[in-house]
């Protein structure tokens, strides 16, 4: 495994980037491929943060966690991921067994656009990403692995751009957008 590591507002020692190293590595025990894992380490006030993100076959894992010890951080990031891991095996594997094709998820009929707002905000950040055809089931797992409220990938049935989005029912909704 690749890992790279920065430091923000702290400097990164050799004993702490081999403590980095030898946690972070043992991740790679679950990867077939060769990783990379970019390692965040920064001090505010009272906390230590470590933030590690993963790239695993077009999946990204990410982890971050923050205590007043920089070696408690990163020993409960390395936590966090191997449940993060273990979830994502444990799903992949289900979903390879069961090898179903039809869509699990309900839509709403009613989604509506929304109307304009005069004094609209402006862009002020474009992120850029490189996606990779999936299910609805697999982009469902990746917005969940990586805590998000809803996630933008290339849906493989339909070979279109989808959204898919966590409803405050709990459910989920998914935008397939039509050209007219």
């Amino acid at each position: 495994m690749k890992i790279n590591t920065r430091g923000k507002n702290i400097e990164i020692t050799d004993a702490l980037r081999e403590y980095v190293e030898k946690r972070i590595g043992k991740l790679d025990k679950f990867f077939d491929t060769e990783t990379e894992a970019q390692v965040l380490l920064s001090v505010t006030r009272e906390n230590n943060i470590v933030e590690v993100t993963i790239m695993l076959n077009g999946m990204i894992l990410r982890g971050e966690e923050s205590t007043p010890d920089m070696y408690a951080s990163i020993d409960l990031v390395v936590e966090k991921l191997e449940k993060q891991i273990d979830k994502y095996k444990t799903k992949l594997n289900r979903n390879m067994r069961q090898k179903a094709s039809k869509r699990t998820i309900k839509l709403d009929p009613e989604l509506q656009d929304e109307e304009p707002v005069e004094d609209e905000p402006r862009v002020v950040r474009v992120k850029r990403f490189a996606v990779k055809p999936m299910t609805v089931e697999e982009a469902v797992l990746q917005m969940n692995l990586l805590g998000h409220d809803f996630f933008v990938f290339f849906d493989a049935e339909v070979e279109g751009v989808s959204v898919i989005y966590r409803r405050k029912d709990g459910n989920y909704g998914l935008i397939e957008p039509e050209i007219s």
